[in-house]
C-alpha cells in the first residue's frame, strides 16, 4: 500500500489523467476561494466561473472536498442587468456608449456565492449568483440552482427543487458538528472506513462516541 498521503497542492490527482484537477492550486482570481481537495472533472476551473468582474467585488467561495462534475457553471453577479429602468441593455459595459456604470443599488446584486464542504454538483448544473449551498448537499445533473440549498439535501431540476434530505435530522446534526473535512489529512485518512460505511446506524453511534455523547 502507498503510505504517501494526498497532497492538496497537486493539480492532477490521477496520474496521467489531465481532465480532473484539484481546483485550489489552479485559481488565479483573487475573488475565488476554494478549499483543499475540491476537484472538477475538467482541466480548467476558472472557465466555469462566468460573468465574474473584479469591480463588482462578489466572491465565489467553495469549501473542501467538493466534487464538481463536467459542464458545471457558476454564474456570478456580472450576469445581472439593471431591471428598474426602461431598458436592461448594459450600455456602460460596451465600448463607445456614454453611460457611467449604474449605482450598486440599481443592480440586482445577490452577494457572494458560497458552497459548503463535501458538496457534489452534478454534470451541467448551473449555480446562479448569491446562492448558498450547505455542507454535504447534492445537486442533480442539469439543475439550475436559484435558491439556497440546506446541508445534506438533494435537489434537482430547473429550477432546482428539494427531493429529500440525505439523512435524518439527528445524523445531519452529528455530521455538521463532526466536520470531518476540517480535520488533518492523516486523521481523515484514518476516518475513511467510517466515512464510507453504508451502515448509517453504525456511523451514527461512532459519531456520537467521537463527539462524547451518550
Amino acid at each position: 500500500m502507498n503510505n504517501k498521503l494526498p497532497d492538496p497542492n497537486v493539480i492532477h490527482p490521477i496520474p496521467g489523467y489531465q481532465n480532473e484537477i484539484y481546483v485550489k492550486p489552479t485559481v488565479t482570481r483573487p475573488n475565488i476561494l476554494v478549499g483543499d481537495f475540491t476537484y472538477i472533472a475538467d482541466s480548467d476551473f476558472e472557465s466555469h466561473v462566468t460573468h465574474h468582474y473584479e469591480w463588482l467585488g462578489d466572491k465565489l467561495i467553495i469549501g473542501r472536498f467538493c466534487q464538481i462534475a463536467a459542464g458545471v457553471e457558476f454564474v456570478m453577479n456580472g450576469a445581472n442587468h439593471q431591471m428598474n429602468a426602461a431598458t436592461t441593455f448594459p450600455f456602460y459595459t460596451l465600448a463607445g456608449w456614454r453611460m457611467a456604470p449604474p449605482a450598486a443599488a440599481d443592480l440586482p446584486l445577490k452577494g457572494d456565492t458560497v458552497i459548503g464542504s463535501d458538496v457534489w454538483i452534478g454534470q451541467n448544473a448551473v449555480i446562479l449568483p448569491g446562492v448558498r449551498i450547505g455542507d454535504g448537499a447534492i445537486i442533480g445533473a442539469n439543475s439550475v440552482v436559484s435558491r439556497d440549498v440546506a446541508a445534506y439535501t438533494i435537489v434537482a431540476g430547473n429550477p432546482a427543487r428539494v427531493l429529500r434530505k440525505r439523512f435524518d435530522d439527528e445524523l445531519i446534526d452529528l455530521l455538521l458538528r463532526f466536520q470531518w473535512w476540517n480535520k488533518p489529512v492523516e486523521e481523515i485518512d484514518r476516518l475513511i472506513p467510517l466515512l464510507t460505511n453504508s451502515d448509517l446506524e453504525a456511523v451514527r453511534n461512532e459519531l456520537k462516541a467521537r463527539l462524547n455523547e451518550s
